[in-house]
C-alpha cells in the first residue's frame, strides 16, 4: 500500500469519525431521544460502522457535547449582583433544569449509561456540581471557614435535588408539568439552603 493510499484511508476514517460526532452533537441539541442507530442514520453510516469508532453511546456523547455545556457565567447572569446563597441556588437550579429539558434526550442517554456502568469514572459531565459550588461561593469565607463540614454536607444535599434525576422523577413518575416540576425542585433546593444557613447560625454541626 502506497503512502498516498494510506493517507487517503486515514483521511477517510477521520471524516467518518467527524461525521458521527457531528451527527450526535446535532441530535443532542434537538432534545429528542439519542440512540446509536439514529446517530448512524444522521451520519450516513451503518450502525456497525458507528460502533467501530465508538464502543458505546456514552463515549460518543461525551465527545459530542464538548463545547455545548453552558458556563457558570451564563447561569448566574440574572443574579450576578447577588451574594445571597438562596437566590444563587434558585438561579442555578432553574438554569440547570431548563438546560436538562432542552437536551433531555442526551441527558437521559447519559443517565442510562451511568446506571449500566456505575463504577465508570466521569461517565457524565457533572454540570450540577460546578453550579452548586459557584452558587455557594459567597459562603467560602463565612460558613466554609467556620464549619467546612456543614458546607460540604449542604453541597451533597443539593446534589441530590439539583439534578436531572429529580426533575425526571417528578415529570415521569408523578406526572407533573415540566414547569411545575422545576418550581418544585427550586423550592426544595432553596428550602435546604435556608435550613442549612439557619442551623449554621445556631452553632457548629453536631456529629
Amino acid at each position: 500500500m502506497t503512502s498516498q493510499s494510506t493517507a487517503g484511508r486515514a483521511n477517510q476514517k477521520l471524516r467518518t469519525r467527524t461525521a458521527i460526532v457531528q451527527a450526535a452533537a446535532e441530535l443532542s441539541r434537538t432534545g429528542r431521544e439519542v440512540t446509536m442507530p439514529e446517530v448512524a442514520k444522521a451520519a450516513l453510516v451503518s450502525e456497525a460502522t458507528a460502533y467501530r469508532y465508538f464502543p458505546d453511546l456514552a463515549s460518543l456523547l461525551r465527545e459530542a457535547i464538548v463545547g455545548q455545556l453552558p458556563t457558570a457565567a451564563e447561569a448566574f447572569e440574572p443574579v450576578a449582583g447577588s451574594d445571597d446563597p438562596v437566590v444563587r441556588v434558585a438561579a442555578a437550579t432553574e438554569f440547570l433544569l431548563r438546560h436538562v429539558l432542552a437536551r433531555q434526550g442526551v441527558v437521559r442517554a447519559m443517565i442510562a449509561a451511568t446506571v449500566i456502568r456505575p463504577g465508570e469514572p466521569h461517565a457524565r459531565p457533572g454540570l450540577r456540581f460546578g453550579l452548586i459550588d459557584e452558587a455557594l461561593a459567597p459562603l467560602a469565607d463565612t460558613l466554609g471557614a467556620a464549619d467546612p463540614e456543614r458546607l460540604t454536607q449542604l453541597k451533597h444535599d443539593l446534589a441530590v435535588v439539583v439534578s436531572a434525576e429529580a426533575l425526571f422523577s417528578l415529570t415521569d413518575l408523578h406526572g407533573l408539568d415540566p414547569q411545575d416540576a422545576i418550581t418544585s425542585v427550586v423550592r426544595t433546593a432553596t428550602t435546604l439552603t435556608r435550613a442549612a444557613l439557619r442551623d449554621a447560625a445556631g452553632g457548629p454541626a453536631q456529629s
